[in-house]
């Protein structure tokens, strides 16, 4: 049997070829998962209080991404979040707040200010972020890669209480529009199904 010389190139059957692209194919999509997890867990943002965290603090958990404001016709969606919070945080669930003046400013307070009026009014227990913007020249990176042209769900945040949901693997499965209420049937069920992963 004659091989061939290392300089030969050797035809491959269509078979071959399929099998070999296909197999290409499954790693780029692959890596290209891996790296929007591991992309979206590394963008660094602030804790209301100014420490610094990003989302690989809450790595294993579902978390629902919330831009919020205190003076908003949406502001009673507060309560829908924290209710949720109580049902299945100790089934490693948590809202995140990101307060947001970019919509009719309707986030004017201070971090303090914000800090009380969602503990007076509605008794908030899940965490609170610094104050960002979510659209615009300003545009936080975290938001940037979950809307951007090359984001998860491109397309701005269209007003306050925009919602996008991450699985327990880090990954952005879903988004949610600002009229859509956190106890919402299509909300309940997309956390319950990540919960069950």
């Amino acid at each position: 049997m004659l091989l061939p010389l290392a300089h030969e190139r050797v035809p491959l059957s269509l078979p071959v070829m399929k099998y070999l692209t296909s197999i290409s194919a499954l790693v780029v999509v692959t890596a290209t998962l891996s790296a929007h997890a591991a992309g979206l867990a590394a963008i660094p943002f602030k804790t209301i209080d100014g420490k610094e965290t990003s989302l690989a603090a809450w790595k294993g958990k579902v978390v629902l991404i919330v831009n919020t404001a205190s003076k908003c016709g949406n502001t009673p969606q507060y309560a829908t979040p924290e209710a949720l919070q109580k049902k299945y945080a100790a089934k490693g669930f948590t809202v995140i707040a990101f307060p947001c003046n970019d919509f009719g400013h309707q986030e004017p307070g201070s971090a303090e200010e914000i800090q009380t009026f969602c503990k007076t009014n509605y008794a908030v227990s899940f965490p609170l972020m610094e104050k960002i913007h979510v659209k615009g020249k300003e545009q936080h990176p975290l938001y940037a890669a979950l809307t951007g042209k090359d984001g998860v769900f491109p397309g701005d945040v269209t007003w306050n209480f925009g919602k996008f949901l991450i699985g327990r693997d880090g990954k952005a499965i879903a988004r949610f529009e600002p009229k859509q209420k956190p106890d919402s049937p299509e909300v309940v069920s997309a956390i319950e199904k990540a919960l069950a992963k």
